[in-house]
C-alpha cells in the first residue's frame, strides 16, 4: 500500500469517529511516518504511538504544543496482510491511539479488543 492510500485509510478512520469523540479531542495532531525512531520503539513492535498528556491526566493545560498520534506505515506493511486486513489493522491502531488521548489505558483497551 503506497503512502497516499495509507494516509487515506487513516483519514477515513478519523472522519468516521462518532461526534462525542470528536467533541472531546483537544490539541491533537495525527501524523503518518514511515517507521518509529529507536527512542519511540526500543522493542521494535510499534504500529502507532500517542505522545502527549491524555485528557484524563490534564490539569492546568494551556499553551502546550499539540499532542501527537503517529501511525507507522512500514510496520503495518511488514505484517503481510491483505489490503482488507491491512485497512482493518490501520483502523484498529488509530482507534487505539485515540483511546489513549481520551485517557483509556492498555488494560481497558485489551478488554475492548484494541490491544
Amino acid at each position: 500500500m503506497n503512502r497516499r492510500r495509507f494516509e487515506q485509510v487513516v483519514d477515513r478512520t478519523l472522519e468516521s469517529l462518532p461526534q462525542w469523540v470528536l467533541d472531546r479531542i483537544d490539541n491533537l495532531v495525527v501524523l503518518v511516518e514511515e517507521r518509529p525512531t529507536p527512542e519511540q520503539d526500543p522493542h521494535g513492535d510499534l504500529l502507532g504511538i500517542y505522545e502527549g498528556v491524555s485528557l484524563a491526566e490534564r490539569g492546568d493545560y494551556w499553551g502546550a504544543m499539540p499532542d501527537r498520534i503517529i501511525i507507522f506505515r512500514q510496520p503495518h506493511l511488514a505484517l503481510g496482510l491483505s489490503d482488507r486486513e491491512l485497512e482493518a489493522e490501520i483502523r484498529k491502531t488509530v482507534l487505539h491511539e485515540i483511546a489513549h488521548h481520551l485517557g483509556i489505558d492498555d488494560r481497558r483497551l485489551t478488554e475492548l479488543g484494541y490491544e
